[in-house]
């Protein structure tokens, strides 16, 4: 007795969208995020749009506010006064210092408190994520005070506790020397906005497959080994979010310098650069041009970002 069998047929592929066309998915997850999104883009573009025209119009004239009556065209001339003096190449050396240290050591110390976080148990993994967040909670200017009156030769604790290292001591003038102030600067950012890193990371971890995490473990990968090949590239999208956001957010160092130092002793940076041409010396003209300056020095920050990271955040969401 023989048994017959139906010819193997070929598997026909999954039906997908043409090669450079929308799927019917794709197309109604991208209205609706239009839908969820466009409100609110709506209202920051009325909100941010005209200042940022009406900064570009007063850029090009010679304006003072204390002399409305004697406001002149002068075109570019501003710009070329800006870019041709010591001062703004200062104030973007500090400001590029700060950024750089900032983001670099929170990206390292937000790992850090993710990984804490995500492996803590789970009867005290809320308190703890509530303990790390408590400094991104204290407004900056607050946490601005604080560190200041900590690094201060009259009221702080920092002399007496560290005068056992070398070049500590009880008259030590952290805000008397531009390294000394940008390192009490760069002390208090990372402390205040670590928290923001750690929560991003966090969600970046929770994104990564614990079956490849497995795999991994079965194929014998040390725990270096599934950082490099295994976590890191699952949480490109999440690193790229969080050190976009934070680097921005740091090239616009403004409350830091303000209350600590007042960009005494060449500790200036572009925001207090434009606050003291618009709001000490009243200089709109010059003021607004060194806004429009630190507004394009922000786009292409962005767009390096993004083009650098390489992200397909349609692919890193599973979009097919």
């Amino acid at each position: 007795m023989s048994t017959t069998t139906l010819p193997p047929t070929e598997k026909s592929a999954p039906v997908s969208a043409p090669r450079g066309t929308t799927s019917d998915r794709a197309r109604s997850e991208r209205k609706l995020g239009w839908l969820l999104a466009g409100p609110a883009l709506l209202v920051m573009l009325l909100v941010t749009a005209y200042p940022i025209l009406q900064a570009v119009y007063d850029s090009l004239f010679d304006y003072r506010l204390t002399d409305p009556e004697n406001r002149s065209f002068t075109g570019l001339s501003n710009y070329l006064v800006i870019l041709t003096d010591s001062t703004w190449w200062i104030s973007i050396g500090v400001t590029v210092f700060i950024t750089v240290v900032t983001v670099a050591v929170e990206l390292v110390l937000g790992f850090a408190l993710a990984f804490v976080m995500a492996k803590a148990l789970s009867a005290i993994r809320p308190v703890l994520r509530a303990a790390i967040l408590i400094p991104y909670a204290v407004i900056t200017v607050v946490s601005a005070f604080a560190w200041k009156f900590a690094f201060a030769i009259d009221t702080g604790f920092v002399n007496k506790w560290f005068a056992w290292l070398p070049g500590v001591g009880g008259d030590t003038d952290w805000f008397g020397g531009t390294w000394s102030a940008i390192f009490v600067v760069c002390v208090a950012e990372i402390w205040k906005t670590t928290p923001f890193i750690s929560l991003l990371l966090l969600a970046g971890l929770a994104q990564v497959p614990e079956v490849l995490q497995e795999a991994a473990k079965v194929d014998g990968a040390t725990w270096w080994q599934r950082l490099r090949k295994v976590t890191l590239p699952n949480m490109k999208a999440a690193i790229m979010v969080a050190v976009l956001f934070r680097t921005l957010d740091a090239f616009r160092v403004f409350d830091s310098i303000f209350v600590m130092t007042a960009g005494a002793n060449n500790t200036e940076t572009v925001s207090f650069l434009a606050y003291r041409q618009t709001i000490s010396r009243l200089e709109i003209g010059l003021g607004s041009a060194v806004s429009v300056l630190l507004f394009l020095v922000v786009v292409g920050i962005a767009a390096l970002f993004i083009k650098g990271f390489k992200v397909d955040l349609a692919q890193a969401r599973g979009e097919g």
